[in-house]
């Protein structure tokens, strides 16, 4: 956690006195009517959520920090019920559906609001967060708290959040991706950068998972990336195979520039040599990112080969040079087909190089189809025998059957397009189809046939 920026405190100390000076405060002091407190909220939150999208957006390390200044009760309690959520759902789940370690941010928002002069309105807005984190949480963390409160209101509402369906691990499941997706349009992500072994060991799922997320999605980086390129210089860290895939990870999604890179590349090179494991880890590693529909691009892949040195002795190397060779000359130049052969052939089928070397050529092929236009459904039928091309190259029913599915996405998005069963187009598809893809294994005659056939709509019963 960083600490939060004097320019973004700037901004909140004026919100602090704008809600001070404010006619709706006035009015809510004077009723303590439910209404005039959420005059309050419609007046002033919109603001401070303005500017928590900013931080999260440009300096995502300091959001905790920016919650924690708003544990302040000229804040009147404002915005507290989001900041609770987001510490809900920051913290990692084990596969019990329970936090891996007590989450102290969500114990600090949760024991302010507690104590807030305005609990009796912020409490009708925070009944649900309560319910998810005591869920996720333990009994014993659950009784600390409880402990602690001295008001017997307040101790009976908490109580009465601690709900017994959430005993069930399904139950907590469900409950969890349901309220999840209430927050699902909101940027709230951070993590902690890990000052010794010990936190590098409790941090680093998280960090991997707020690096990939940071990844994907339009966020303004620069200012993570110092961060990170001091990060890949701790040289303490060198023989641990999370810090080893972690830096593997900001060598795949974020260009540290020249000077960065360089430090990566240095990095990577001593990990290597003292990880001789450091080949095989490579590949599981890039090999989950796939299972968990993590997407690498050309561009990715381009960017992780500029911190691999290169040696003719190890796997990463010659892996790196075919890898090189196809994003120079593009995957359907038979120069690239041929170097991913040779490179395939060395090994076993089933390895976890050419595994790596198969989600590597699905990608750029599912991503191909994925991007193509329906109008341009002839480029499809022309890169097709490039498709040949791998399938002869690695007779591996999982590849064929997962760029089936990449093919048939595509198909599908033509015919909805192409109603016209008369129409030139529709007919190209339709014979393209009924030839390719019975040949390739991939539809039998009657389901070609299904694919094609008109879906008439059930009849309406005459009254």
């Amino acid at each position: 956690m960083q600490d939060l920026n004097i320019k973004y405190k700037t901004v909140l100390d004026n919100i602090k006195n704008s809600i001070q000076l404010s006619e709706e405060l006035k009015s809510y002091l004077d009723t303590e009517e439910d209404e005039d407190y959420k005059n309050l909220i419609v007046k002033f939150e919109g603001e401070i959520h303005e500017l928590y999208t900013q931080v999260a957006n440009d300096n995502p390390l300091q959001l905790e920090s920016f919650e924690a200044y708003l544990l302040d009760d000229q804040f009147e309690g404002l915005y507290l019920p989001k900041a609770l959520g987001y510490s809900v759902l920051r913290g990692r789940v084990n596969e019990h559906v329970k936090y891996h370690r007590p989450q102290d941010h969500f114990r600090s928002i949760l024991m302010y609001i507690i104590n807030s002069s305005n609990f009796e309105q912020i409490k009708q807005r925070v009944g649900q967060s309560i319910q998810i984190g005591f869920a996720l949480s333990s009994d014993i963390w659950i009784t600390n708290i409880l402990s602690e409160v001295s008001n017997k209101q307040v101790r009976m509402f908490l109580e009465s959040q601690k709900l017994n369906k959430y005993r069930d691990s399904k139950l907590r499941n469900n409950g969890l991706v349901k309220y999840r997706r209430q927050f699902q349009s909101l940027n709230y992500q951070t993590t902690y950068m890990p000052q010794n072994r010990a936190e590098l060991l409790q941090e680093a799922e998280k960090l991997k998972e707020f690096l990939i997320y940071r990844a994907h999605g339009q966020f303004n980086n620069e200012n993570l990336k110092p961060i990170l390129v001091d990060f890949v210089q701790q040289e303490e860290y060198f023989d641990m195979k999370e810090y080893y895939e972690l830096c593997l990870l900001i060598g795949l999604f974020f260009d540290l520039g020249a000077d960065g890179q360089a430090k990566l590349k240095a990095s990577m090179n001593k990990i290597r040599e003292m990880n001789p494991g450091a080949d095989d880890h490579f590949f599981n590693f890039t090999n989950n990112l796939n299972k968990k529909g993590v997407k690498v691009s050309l561009d990715d892949e381009k960017l992780l080969s500029g911190s691999i040195s290169r040696n003719d002795n190890d796997l990463i190397s010659k892996y790196f040079n075919v890898i090189d060779d196809i994003n120079s000359k593009g995957y359907i130049h038979n120069d690239a087909i041929t170097s991913v052969r040779e490179f395939y052939y060395k090994n076993e089928g089933l390895s976890i190089e050419n595994e790596a070397i198969r989600n590597s050529i699905l990608s750029k092929l599912a991503q191909f189809l994925q991007h193509l236009e329906v109008t341009d459904y002839n480029e499809y039928f022309e890169i097709n025998k490039t498709f040949t091309a791998y399938m002869d190259v690695f007779s591996n029913q999982k590849f064929n059957q997962d760029l089936k599915e990449s093919a048939l996405g595509y198909i599908k998005k033509c015919l909805k397009h192409y109603k016209d069963k008369r129409s030139r187009e529709y007919q190209d598809i339709k014979k393209f189809v009924k030839t390719t893809f019975v040949d390739y294994g991939w539809m039998s005659d009657k389901q070609v046939t299904e694919l094609f056939k008109t879906k008439r709509k059930p009849r309406v019963a005459k009254a």
